[in-house]
């Protein structure tokens, strides 16, 4: 099964936000039974619905993101996924440097495209704020659709060695992960 998370600041607009737009696109393909789509942030707290903006722009669209509870990033979440997407280059550079060993599967949403450019975060702003990121991030995800189903076929189809449920893949430094 091919596995991708999206990752925003507080996992309450963007993020959640691309896990319903993901899961309608991958719908229509008829290839939902193959993804785990789910979503994180990296300053997250634990527990709080989508934003207001996100659930009407997604209930706008045919999608419900109304069951969607925030939860923060940790190692074991990350090591499940094939691909993990932010939402900004700060939030790929801070997993990447506290991650060293799952850098490689680590990538802003825009470079889906070919491009590095952030998706930037509509908390606050009116609704079309929101239906802007909504149309941006469908977007990406439908035009990057071909490098993301190349970047996780991979590790789907070849996933690491597991022991105990921990990874014996190597870091870059050569050492086993903690």
């Amino acid at each position: 099964m091919r596995s991708v998370l999206f990752v925003c600041t507080a996992n309450q607009c963007r993020s959640p936000m691309a896990v319903g737009i993901f899961k309608q696109y991958v719908r229509t393909l008829r290839q939902e039974a193959d993804w785990r789509i789910e979503s994180a942030g990296i300053a997250a707290v634990n527990g709080y619905p989508a934003s207001i903006g996100s659930l009407a722009v997604c209930r706008s669209r045919g999608m419900d993101i109304g069951d969607h509870s925030s939860r923060p990033i940790h190692r074991a979440m990350l090591e499940r996924f094939d691909l993990i997407l932010t939402m900004e280059k700060v939030h790929q550079e801070v997993l990447q440097q506290e991650f060293t060993d799952l850098a490689d599967r680590i990538y802003m949403l825009s470079e889906m495209i070919g491009e590095q450019v952030d998706v930037d975060d509509p908390i606050g702003e009116p609704l079309q704020a929101y239906e802007r990121t909504a149309r941006l991030i469908e977007d990406w995800l439908t035009r990057g659709f071909p490098r993301i189903l190349d970047l996780t076929e991979s590790r789907s189809e070849n996933p690491p060695e597991t022991v105990e449920g921990t990874e014996k893949k190597p870091s870059k430094s050569g050492q086993n992960p903690v």
